[in-house]
């Protein structure tokens, strides 16, 4: 039988297959970031995944730097998310919340007050824009955090995971890649910081390691996941050393018994794949826990990562942005829907929840 088929204990949760719906970004919450009944049916289309993750979340005001995410840091974004898991709960599914503070990758417009948003280092994202509500605009330099403020941040993620469970999520992943706040910490070319957060390989982890152990504190750990991105250049992101720097954080991570650590790292001929040799084989070897593996998989390579060893989850995105019921059309080898690059981020319901299942398109063409 093929392995993503089968089902996986992962904590105290039992998991029907090995197939995640891994976070995606879609732009649907309005301007106060308020998650609503569309978002509710998306999520419940997609329902038949052994796990869905949500799409990035921020957990607070100064955490948010995207138009139209979703927030958790207020009475009507739990209320809204409530909806959303309800949803998905009624049709058997589980559903996990990824926990965001974009640190730098914001900008004065999306952040309360006007202030510059916050990160490692006084050190912009080199990429030439980011979108607001009032058009394209500059990366900013941000203001580098002061060593007094570090554990104020640290408590919002936990926080955030209270209201999560208030929102009736069965757990939460911390999102640690893609050049957002942690990661901002974790690499070289965010984080040059003197003092005890900055430097050494174990400085950088640091903050990383505190949010885990405040948002474990918040929940339990068999219901927090964590994801990193070890090669990733998003966000102007690198590093001289990712093997050193992430096998001492997988490592770091083994005695917090976490649910499962996910890492995001594009195969060969992917376009998410950066020069150089791969790094989650050595992250597989280091960390003791469940691996969640994303990247440029499909059916056969997350049936062939599992049978190996590689890895015990395998996460899909753009596959389940455009195929509600990807985990049938993989177990019964059916053609996929095209996604349509257009609407990933538009608002409104096209591209978003009327991509067809099998059965929607064997009815029309009858």
């Amino acid at each position: 039988m093929n392995p993503l088929f089968t089902s996986f204990r992962l904590g105290d949760l039992e998991l029907t297959n090995r197939l995640v719906m891994a976070p995606l970004t879609r732009g649907r919450a309005g301007d106060q970031c308020i998650p609503n009944g569309l978002m509710a049916e998306y999520y419940r289309q997609r329902a038949s995944a052994g796990l869905l993750i949500s799409e990035a979340t921020h957990i607070s005001p100064q955490g948010r730097g995207w138009v139209g995410a979703p927030g958790i840091h207020n009475a009507e974004q739990v209320e809204g998310w409530l909806r959303v898991t309800e949803a998905v709960h009624a049709d058997g599914g589980r559903i996990f919340l990824q926990l965001w503070h974009m640190g730098r990758a914001s900008h004065p417009d999306l952040q309360e007050g006007g202030v510059l948003p916050v990160a490692p280092s006084a050190i912009a994202i080199p990429d030439d824009h980011i979108r607001t509500q009032n058009g394209k605009q500059p990366y900013p330099v941000p203001r580098a955090l002061d060593r007094e403020e570090i554990p104020g941040v640290v408590e919002q993620y936990a926080a955030a995971t209270v209201r999560a469970r208030q929102a009736g999520f069965d757990g939460v992943e911390i999102h640690g890649a893609n050049g957002y706040l942690i990661d901002q910490f974790l690499r070289e070319s965010s984080n040059q910081r003197t003092d005890d957060y900055g430097g050494a390989i174990e400085n950088r982890a640091r903050f990383l390691l505190e949010v885990t152990a405040a948002v474990i504190g918040a929940w339990r750990p068999e219901r927090v996941g964590l994801r990193i991105s070890p090669t990733s250049g998003y966000n102007g992101q690198s590093d001289s050393n990712p093997e050193a720097l992430f096998t001492h954080v997988a490592e770091r991570l083994n005695p917090f018994g976490l649910a499962y650590l996910h890492v995001l790292e594009g195969l060969p001929g992917h376009f998410l794949a950066m020069p150089g040799p791969r790094v989650t084989p050595a992250i597989r070897k280091a960390f003791q826990g469940p691996l969640m593996v994303n990247g440029g998989y499909d059916a056969e390579l997350g049936a062939r990562a599992i049978e190996h060893g590689d890895t015990d989850l395998v996460s899909f995105g753009i596959p389940f942005l455009a195929n509600p019921d990807l985990v049938e059309r993989y177990c019964t080898g059916a053609p996929l829907n095209p996604p349509d690059a257009n609407t990933f981020y538009s608002a409104g319901r096209e591209g978003y929840i009327d991509y067809p299942t099998l059965e929607e398109a064997n009815t029309h063409s009858r």
